[in-house]
């Protein structure tokens, strides 16, 4: 039971880690684009590009963070109807 408890709390930090995440990868990406664009002065393109690369960093790590906690939970419902 303490095994499952601490599985269970572990899963929770790392989902509540992923709201962290969104926001870092998308300002990670903005703050990019805003420097490249002021040091080439290219003026807003790099910043939305880069914007996007973070958004889209943020939607990938979330989807991977989904997929192996899906995936666990499928083994573990296969374990239980053994």
């Amino acid at each position: 039971m303490a095994v499952k408890r601490y599985e269970t709390l572990r899963d929770l930090g790392i989902l509540s880690s992923l709201g962290i995440m969104f926001v870092l990868s998308t300002f990670i990406g903005l703050a990019m684009g805003y420097h490249l664009d002021k040091w080439l002065d290219t003026s807003p393109y790099l910043t939305i590009l880069f914007l996007l690369f973070g958004i889209a960093a943020a939607f990938l790590s979330l989807y991977r963070e989904i997929k192996r906690l899906i995936k666990k939970q499928e083994q573990e419902d296969r374990h239980y109807d053994e």
